[in-house]
């Protein structure tokens, strides 16, 4: 009885340090694939041009037709 309630109060008194060593991991890897992700994402968008340009001549031209 004394063995499980040690064990018990050992689970209880490290669950703090067991949470950080869980989590802080999963933070680091979470902010940098979303670093990795922002940096794709920029490079994709200066590679391939989204057609904005295209918009903003046309309308442009039809405020010059005015």
């Amino acid at each position: 009885m004394m063995k499980v309630l040690a064990v018990v109060a050992c689970v209880l008194f490290l669950q703090g340090c067991i949470h950080k060593i869980v989590t802080v991991p999963v933070k680091v890897a979470y902010k940098t694939t979303k670093g990795v992700v922002k940096g794709t994402a920029a490079v994709v968008g200066a590679v391939i041009p989204d057609g904005d340009d295209e918009n903003e001549e046309e309308s442009d031209k039809k405020k010059n037709k005015d």
